[in-house]
């Protein structure tokens, strides 16, 4: 007579299922933008988006009018001594029909992963003629940083997925200033900045 444990019979079956489960567990952060989100939207807008751990973001709009008209901008964001898990896969992205025919100024920060910065800064000053200048100082008054050193162990990310797109159905026909900031993975740092400066006639 053969005998065979039955737990040797139903260990296997089981052990398999283990592994598949397990191979499909990944750490995912995904930002997207899609549908009509912003469709035919007017005037000033600011969005953040993110996913993930110790992402720090910021849009700063300012304006100014009169004699004597003048903008200054600082920020400051940090972070320190924290510590996160990166994700197996990142994305950013917008699509859909997303800010179709929209019109204004839009600034839009998407972050997908682990300690990113982001920053979008708009100013606008209009004063009389010969009262102001910008300089360089004034223009380098914002900044964006990540608040951290690089990861310790960049091979770490080896086999991890990113990417970042916008698809060609989004943002048809906008008009006016769009500003973007899209990052997937860690410790990144972006900034984009618009700084007017107008002089009306001295009347």
């Amino acid at each position: 007579m053969l005998i065979v444990p039955l737990t040797w019979l139903a260990a296997t079956p089981a052990q398999a299922e283990d592994d598949n489960y397990q191979q499909m567990l990944h750490y995912l952060t995904q930002t997207r933008m899609d549908g009509q989100a912003l469709s035919e939207a007017k005037g000033v807008v600011g969005v953040n988006m993110a996913a993930g751990d110790l992402n720090q973001q910021a849009n700063v709009h300012a304006i100014a009018i009169g004699d004597r008209a003048a903008i200054q901008v600082r920020t400051g964001q940090s972070r320190t001594a924290n510590v996160a898990t990166a994700p197996d896969i990142a994305s950013a992205s917008i699509g859909g029909r997303a800010m179709q025919s929209a019109q204004g100024i839009f600034s839009i920060n998407q972050a997908s992963g682990t300690g990113n910065a982001e920053l979008n800064v708009v100013t606008a000053a209009l004063a009389r003629q010969g009262i102001r200048e910008a300089g360089d100082a004034w223009i380098a008054a914002a900044s964006a940083s990540a608040g951290g050193t690089a990861s310790p162990a960049p091979s770490a990310a080896a086999g991890k997925e990113r990417s970042v797109a916008v698809e060609s159905t989004a943002m048809q026909e906008v008009r006016g200033v769009v500003q973007l900031n899209q990052v997937a993975g860690s410790s990144n740092a972006t900034a984009n900045q618009l700084h007017l400066s107008i002089s009306q006639p001295v009347q």
